[in-house]
């Protein structure tokens, strides 16, 4: 994917216009979008199934797809539902349905829902599969609570308990696990399409996962929770830094690392196969916790009482990539980063992140300014927890932005931001430039995606539906074939 120069555009899918769901026509046109301005490459952040706080970083599982991104219409063809209904149903309903006629053959067979497909997928993805339907099945009947507040023979995966679990609701089960054949079914088909138009994906893995999920319910034993209550002895976040003068307070249950290295590290493996089918390229989110992690008592809120913690380091990562020897990674180095983190990105030939917002703090060995870019690594204007580049601009101290000025040589002041930032991202030496859609859009801060250490407002924002149409597409053509991507 890195092997020449490419421009790309960050847009999570939920951000996609559509009331009945993403992956349909919505998601095409965006790819004809992409493919029209040359760009070829869709970065997208976890496509997970999230909590009520809509984080895709806090998802309930670290294998499965976001139901709510599945296009309802895309099912009224094949008559697993009816145009109707699918105007007047909620989600869940019509997917309850649309499982019902599928498993009662009541249906015509096509492309989306064919029986032999769904055998496949259920023996394919059994290892994630069951766990999960199990867990989404017990959560939804007690949607209030964490599993550590089911009841004990639940909470501790007695056989008996989960055999009469799964025989009370075995009918919804198959309903979790079709919603999920779906998902794949749709994801896979757009990602062919986009393949057809030269555009490539782009996923996203947290290095953490929550506590409320299924991975941790199914592997308590590879995190460090009280053996007593399977609530977290200790979380992750972060030290204060650019993006939270107090430090982040994660909440997810940090790894017992010797025990994942008890089994050479199958669960990371296995996490990182599935998302090596499902996209073309990955990036590892916070990096440096494969080097040291922040990690904080879980009683205490603070997360600048936390402390640095050795994490599993090269043997994880060379164990990872002996396993999966096509496995394709981009390290995400952004934040507080050490020597010894980036020589470890180096060793294994990892590229890096660059974000063009991060570099006008006055010195000309800030490895974020254009004349310091690699090659091998990423340039972004911005990324999902910046500021939009507009808002970024307008927020700037008179001094910063007087520098900025300088640097990229405009006029002051400057009327056209934040096309100069763009330009930039494209002229740098990196192979991959990256662009976020509101930025594109030349959107202020109304169109930010997510503010880091706050809890509201977050994951909001949406697409106009005839925004795509406004944007200055000659204008992205020009610079894709001016700097070679």
């Amino acid at each position: 994917m890195l092997n020449r120069r490419r421009a790309g555009v960050l847009l999570h899918p939920t951000a996609l216009p559509g009331h009945h769901g993403k992956l349909g026509e919505s998601a095409r046109a965006f790819v004809d979008f992409l493919q029209h301005t040359g760009m070829t490459v869709w970065q997208t952040l976890p496509i997970g199934p999230t909590h009520t706080d809509l984080s895709p970083y806090q998802a309930l599982s670290a294998h499965a797809g976001n139901p709510d991104l599945i296009d309802l219409e895309e099912l009224v063809p094949c008559g697993l539902l009816l145009t109707e209904e699918v105007a007047a149903d909620s989600r869940q309903a019509l997917l309850r349905k649309a499982a019902q006629r599928f498993l009662s053959g009541h249906y015509q067979k096509c492309t989306l829902a064919n029986p032999d497909d769904w055998h496949h997928f259920l023996d394919r993805h059994q290892s994630w599969l069951d766990d999960f339907a199990l867990f989404k099945a017990i959560h939804d009947s007690q949607p209030t609570v964490s599993w550590p507040q089911w009841p004990l023979p639940l909470r501790n995966r007695e056989p008996e308990a989960l055999a009469q679990a799964r025989a009370r609701a075995g009918d919804r089960i198959l309903e979790i696990q079709f919603a999920q054949f779906l998902f794949f079914s749709q994801w896979h088909a757009l990602r062919q399409y986009a393949r057809d138009r030269g555009v490539l994906m782009f996923g996203d893995i947290p290095i953490f996962v929550a506590h409320d999920s299924a991975d941790v319910w199914a592997h308590p034993g590879l995190f460090k929770l009280s053996e007593t209550t399977g609530e977290p002895r200790f979380v992750a976040g972060v030290p204060p830094d650019y993006f939270s003068p107090d430090g982040q307070h994660w909440g997810n249950p940090v790894y017992d690392w010797p025990a994942m290295a008890a089994d050479n590290y199958r669960w990371w493996v296995g996490r990182l196969a599935s998302q090596r089918e499902t996209f073309d390229l990955l990036r590892i989110d916070h990096f440096r916790g494969f080097q040291h992690y922040w990690e904080i008592p879980a009683a205490d809120p603070r997360p600048v009482n936390g402390y640095w913690v050795a994490g599993p380091g090269e043997r994880f990562l060379k164990t990872c990539l002996s396993e999966l020897p096509d496995l394709p990674l981009v390290a995400e180095n952004l934040g507080l980063i050490s020597d010894d983190v980036e020589q470890l990105r180096h060793r294994l030939g990892l590229p890096g992140m660059t974000v063009l917002q991060f570099g006008f703090d006055g010195s000309p060995s800030n490895p974020h300014l254009l004349h310091n870019h690699r090659p091998g690594d990423l340039v972004y204007t911005g990324t999902h927890d910046n500021d939009t580049t507009l808002g970024w601009y307008r927020s700037l101290n008179e001094h910063t932005r007087h520098y900025l000025h300088r640097y990229l040589g405009l006029p002051d002041p400057c009327s056209d931001m934040p096309w100069p930032v763009i330009r930039a991202a494209m002229a740098s030496v990196c192979k991959l430039a990256i662009v976020p859609l509101q930025d594109l859009l030349g959107l202020g801060s109304e169109a930010r995606f997510n503010t880091p250490g706050t809890q509201q407002n977050n994951w909001l924002w949406q697409v106009d539906r005839h925004a795509l149409n406004q944007v200055d597409t000659e204008k992205i053509k020009e610079l894709v074939k001016l700097y070679g991507r």
